[in-house]
């Protein structure tokens, strides 16, 4: 089972990344923080002092088309927030 998925890169979670020393990734939805904090301390070689999770609700669409009304749902993703130990960094470009 692999737990770590992909960092997640958008403007709010940079600026977290930046400010906060918090970095956030899309994880397996059956892992909890142990394994999470676990997986991040050896795929990176950091040391990581707090977990926060959050499950994200599928997305549901209706689609008014010719053939008639098609429904349908985004995938549900669990995040996860790490906070590293004060002075460690994660780049996250350098393995692109």
């Amino acid at each position: 089972m692999s737990i770590l998925i992909k960092p997640i890169i958008t403007e709010k979670a940079t600026t977290d990344s930046e400010l906060r020393n918090c970095y956030t990734f899309a994880v397996n939805t059956k892992a909890n923080k142990v394994e999470i904090k676990k997986a991040v301390e050896a795929t990176y070689g950091v040391s990581v002092e707090k977990v926060r999770t959050i499950n994200v609700r599928p997305d549901r669409s209706t689609k008014y088309t010719k053939t008639g009304i098609q429904h349908g749902k985004t995938n549900a993703v669990k995040k996860a927030i790490v906070q590293l130990a004060e002075g460690e960094m994660i780049d996250l470009y350098a393995n692109m």
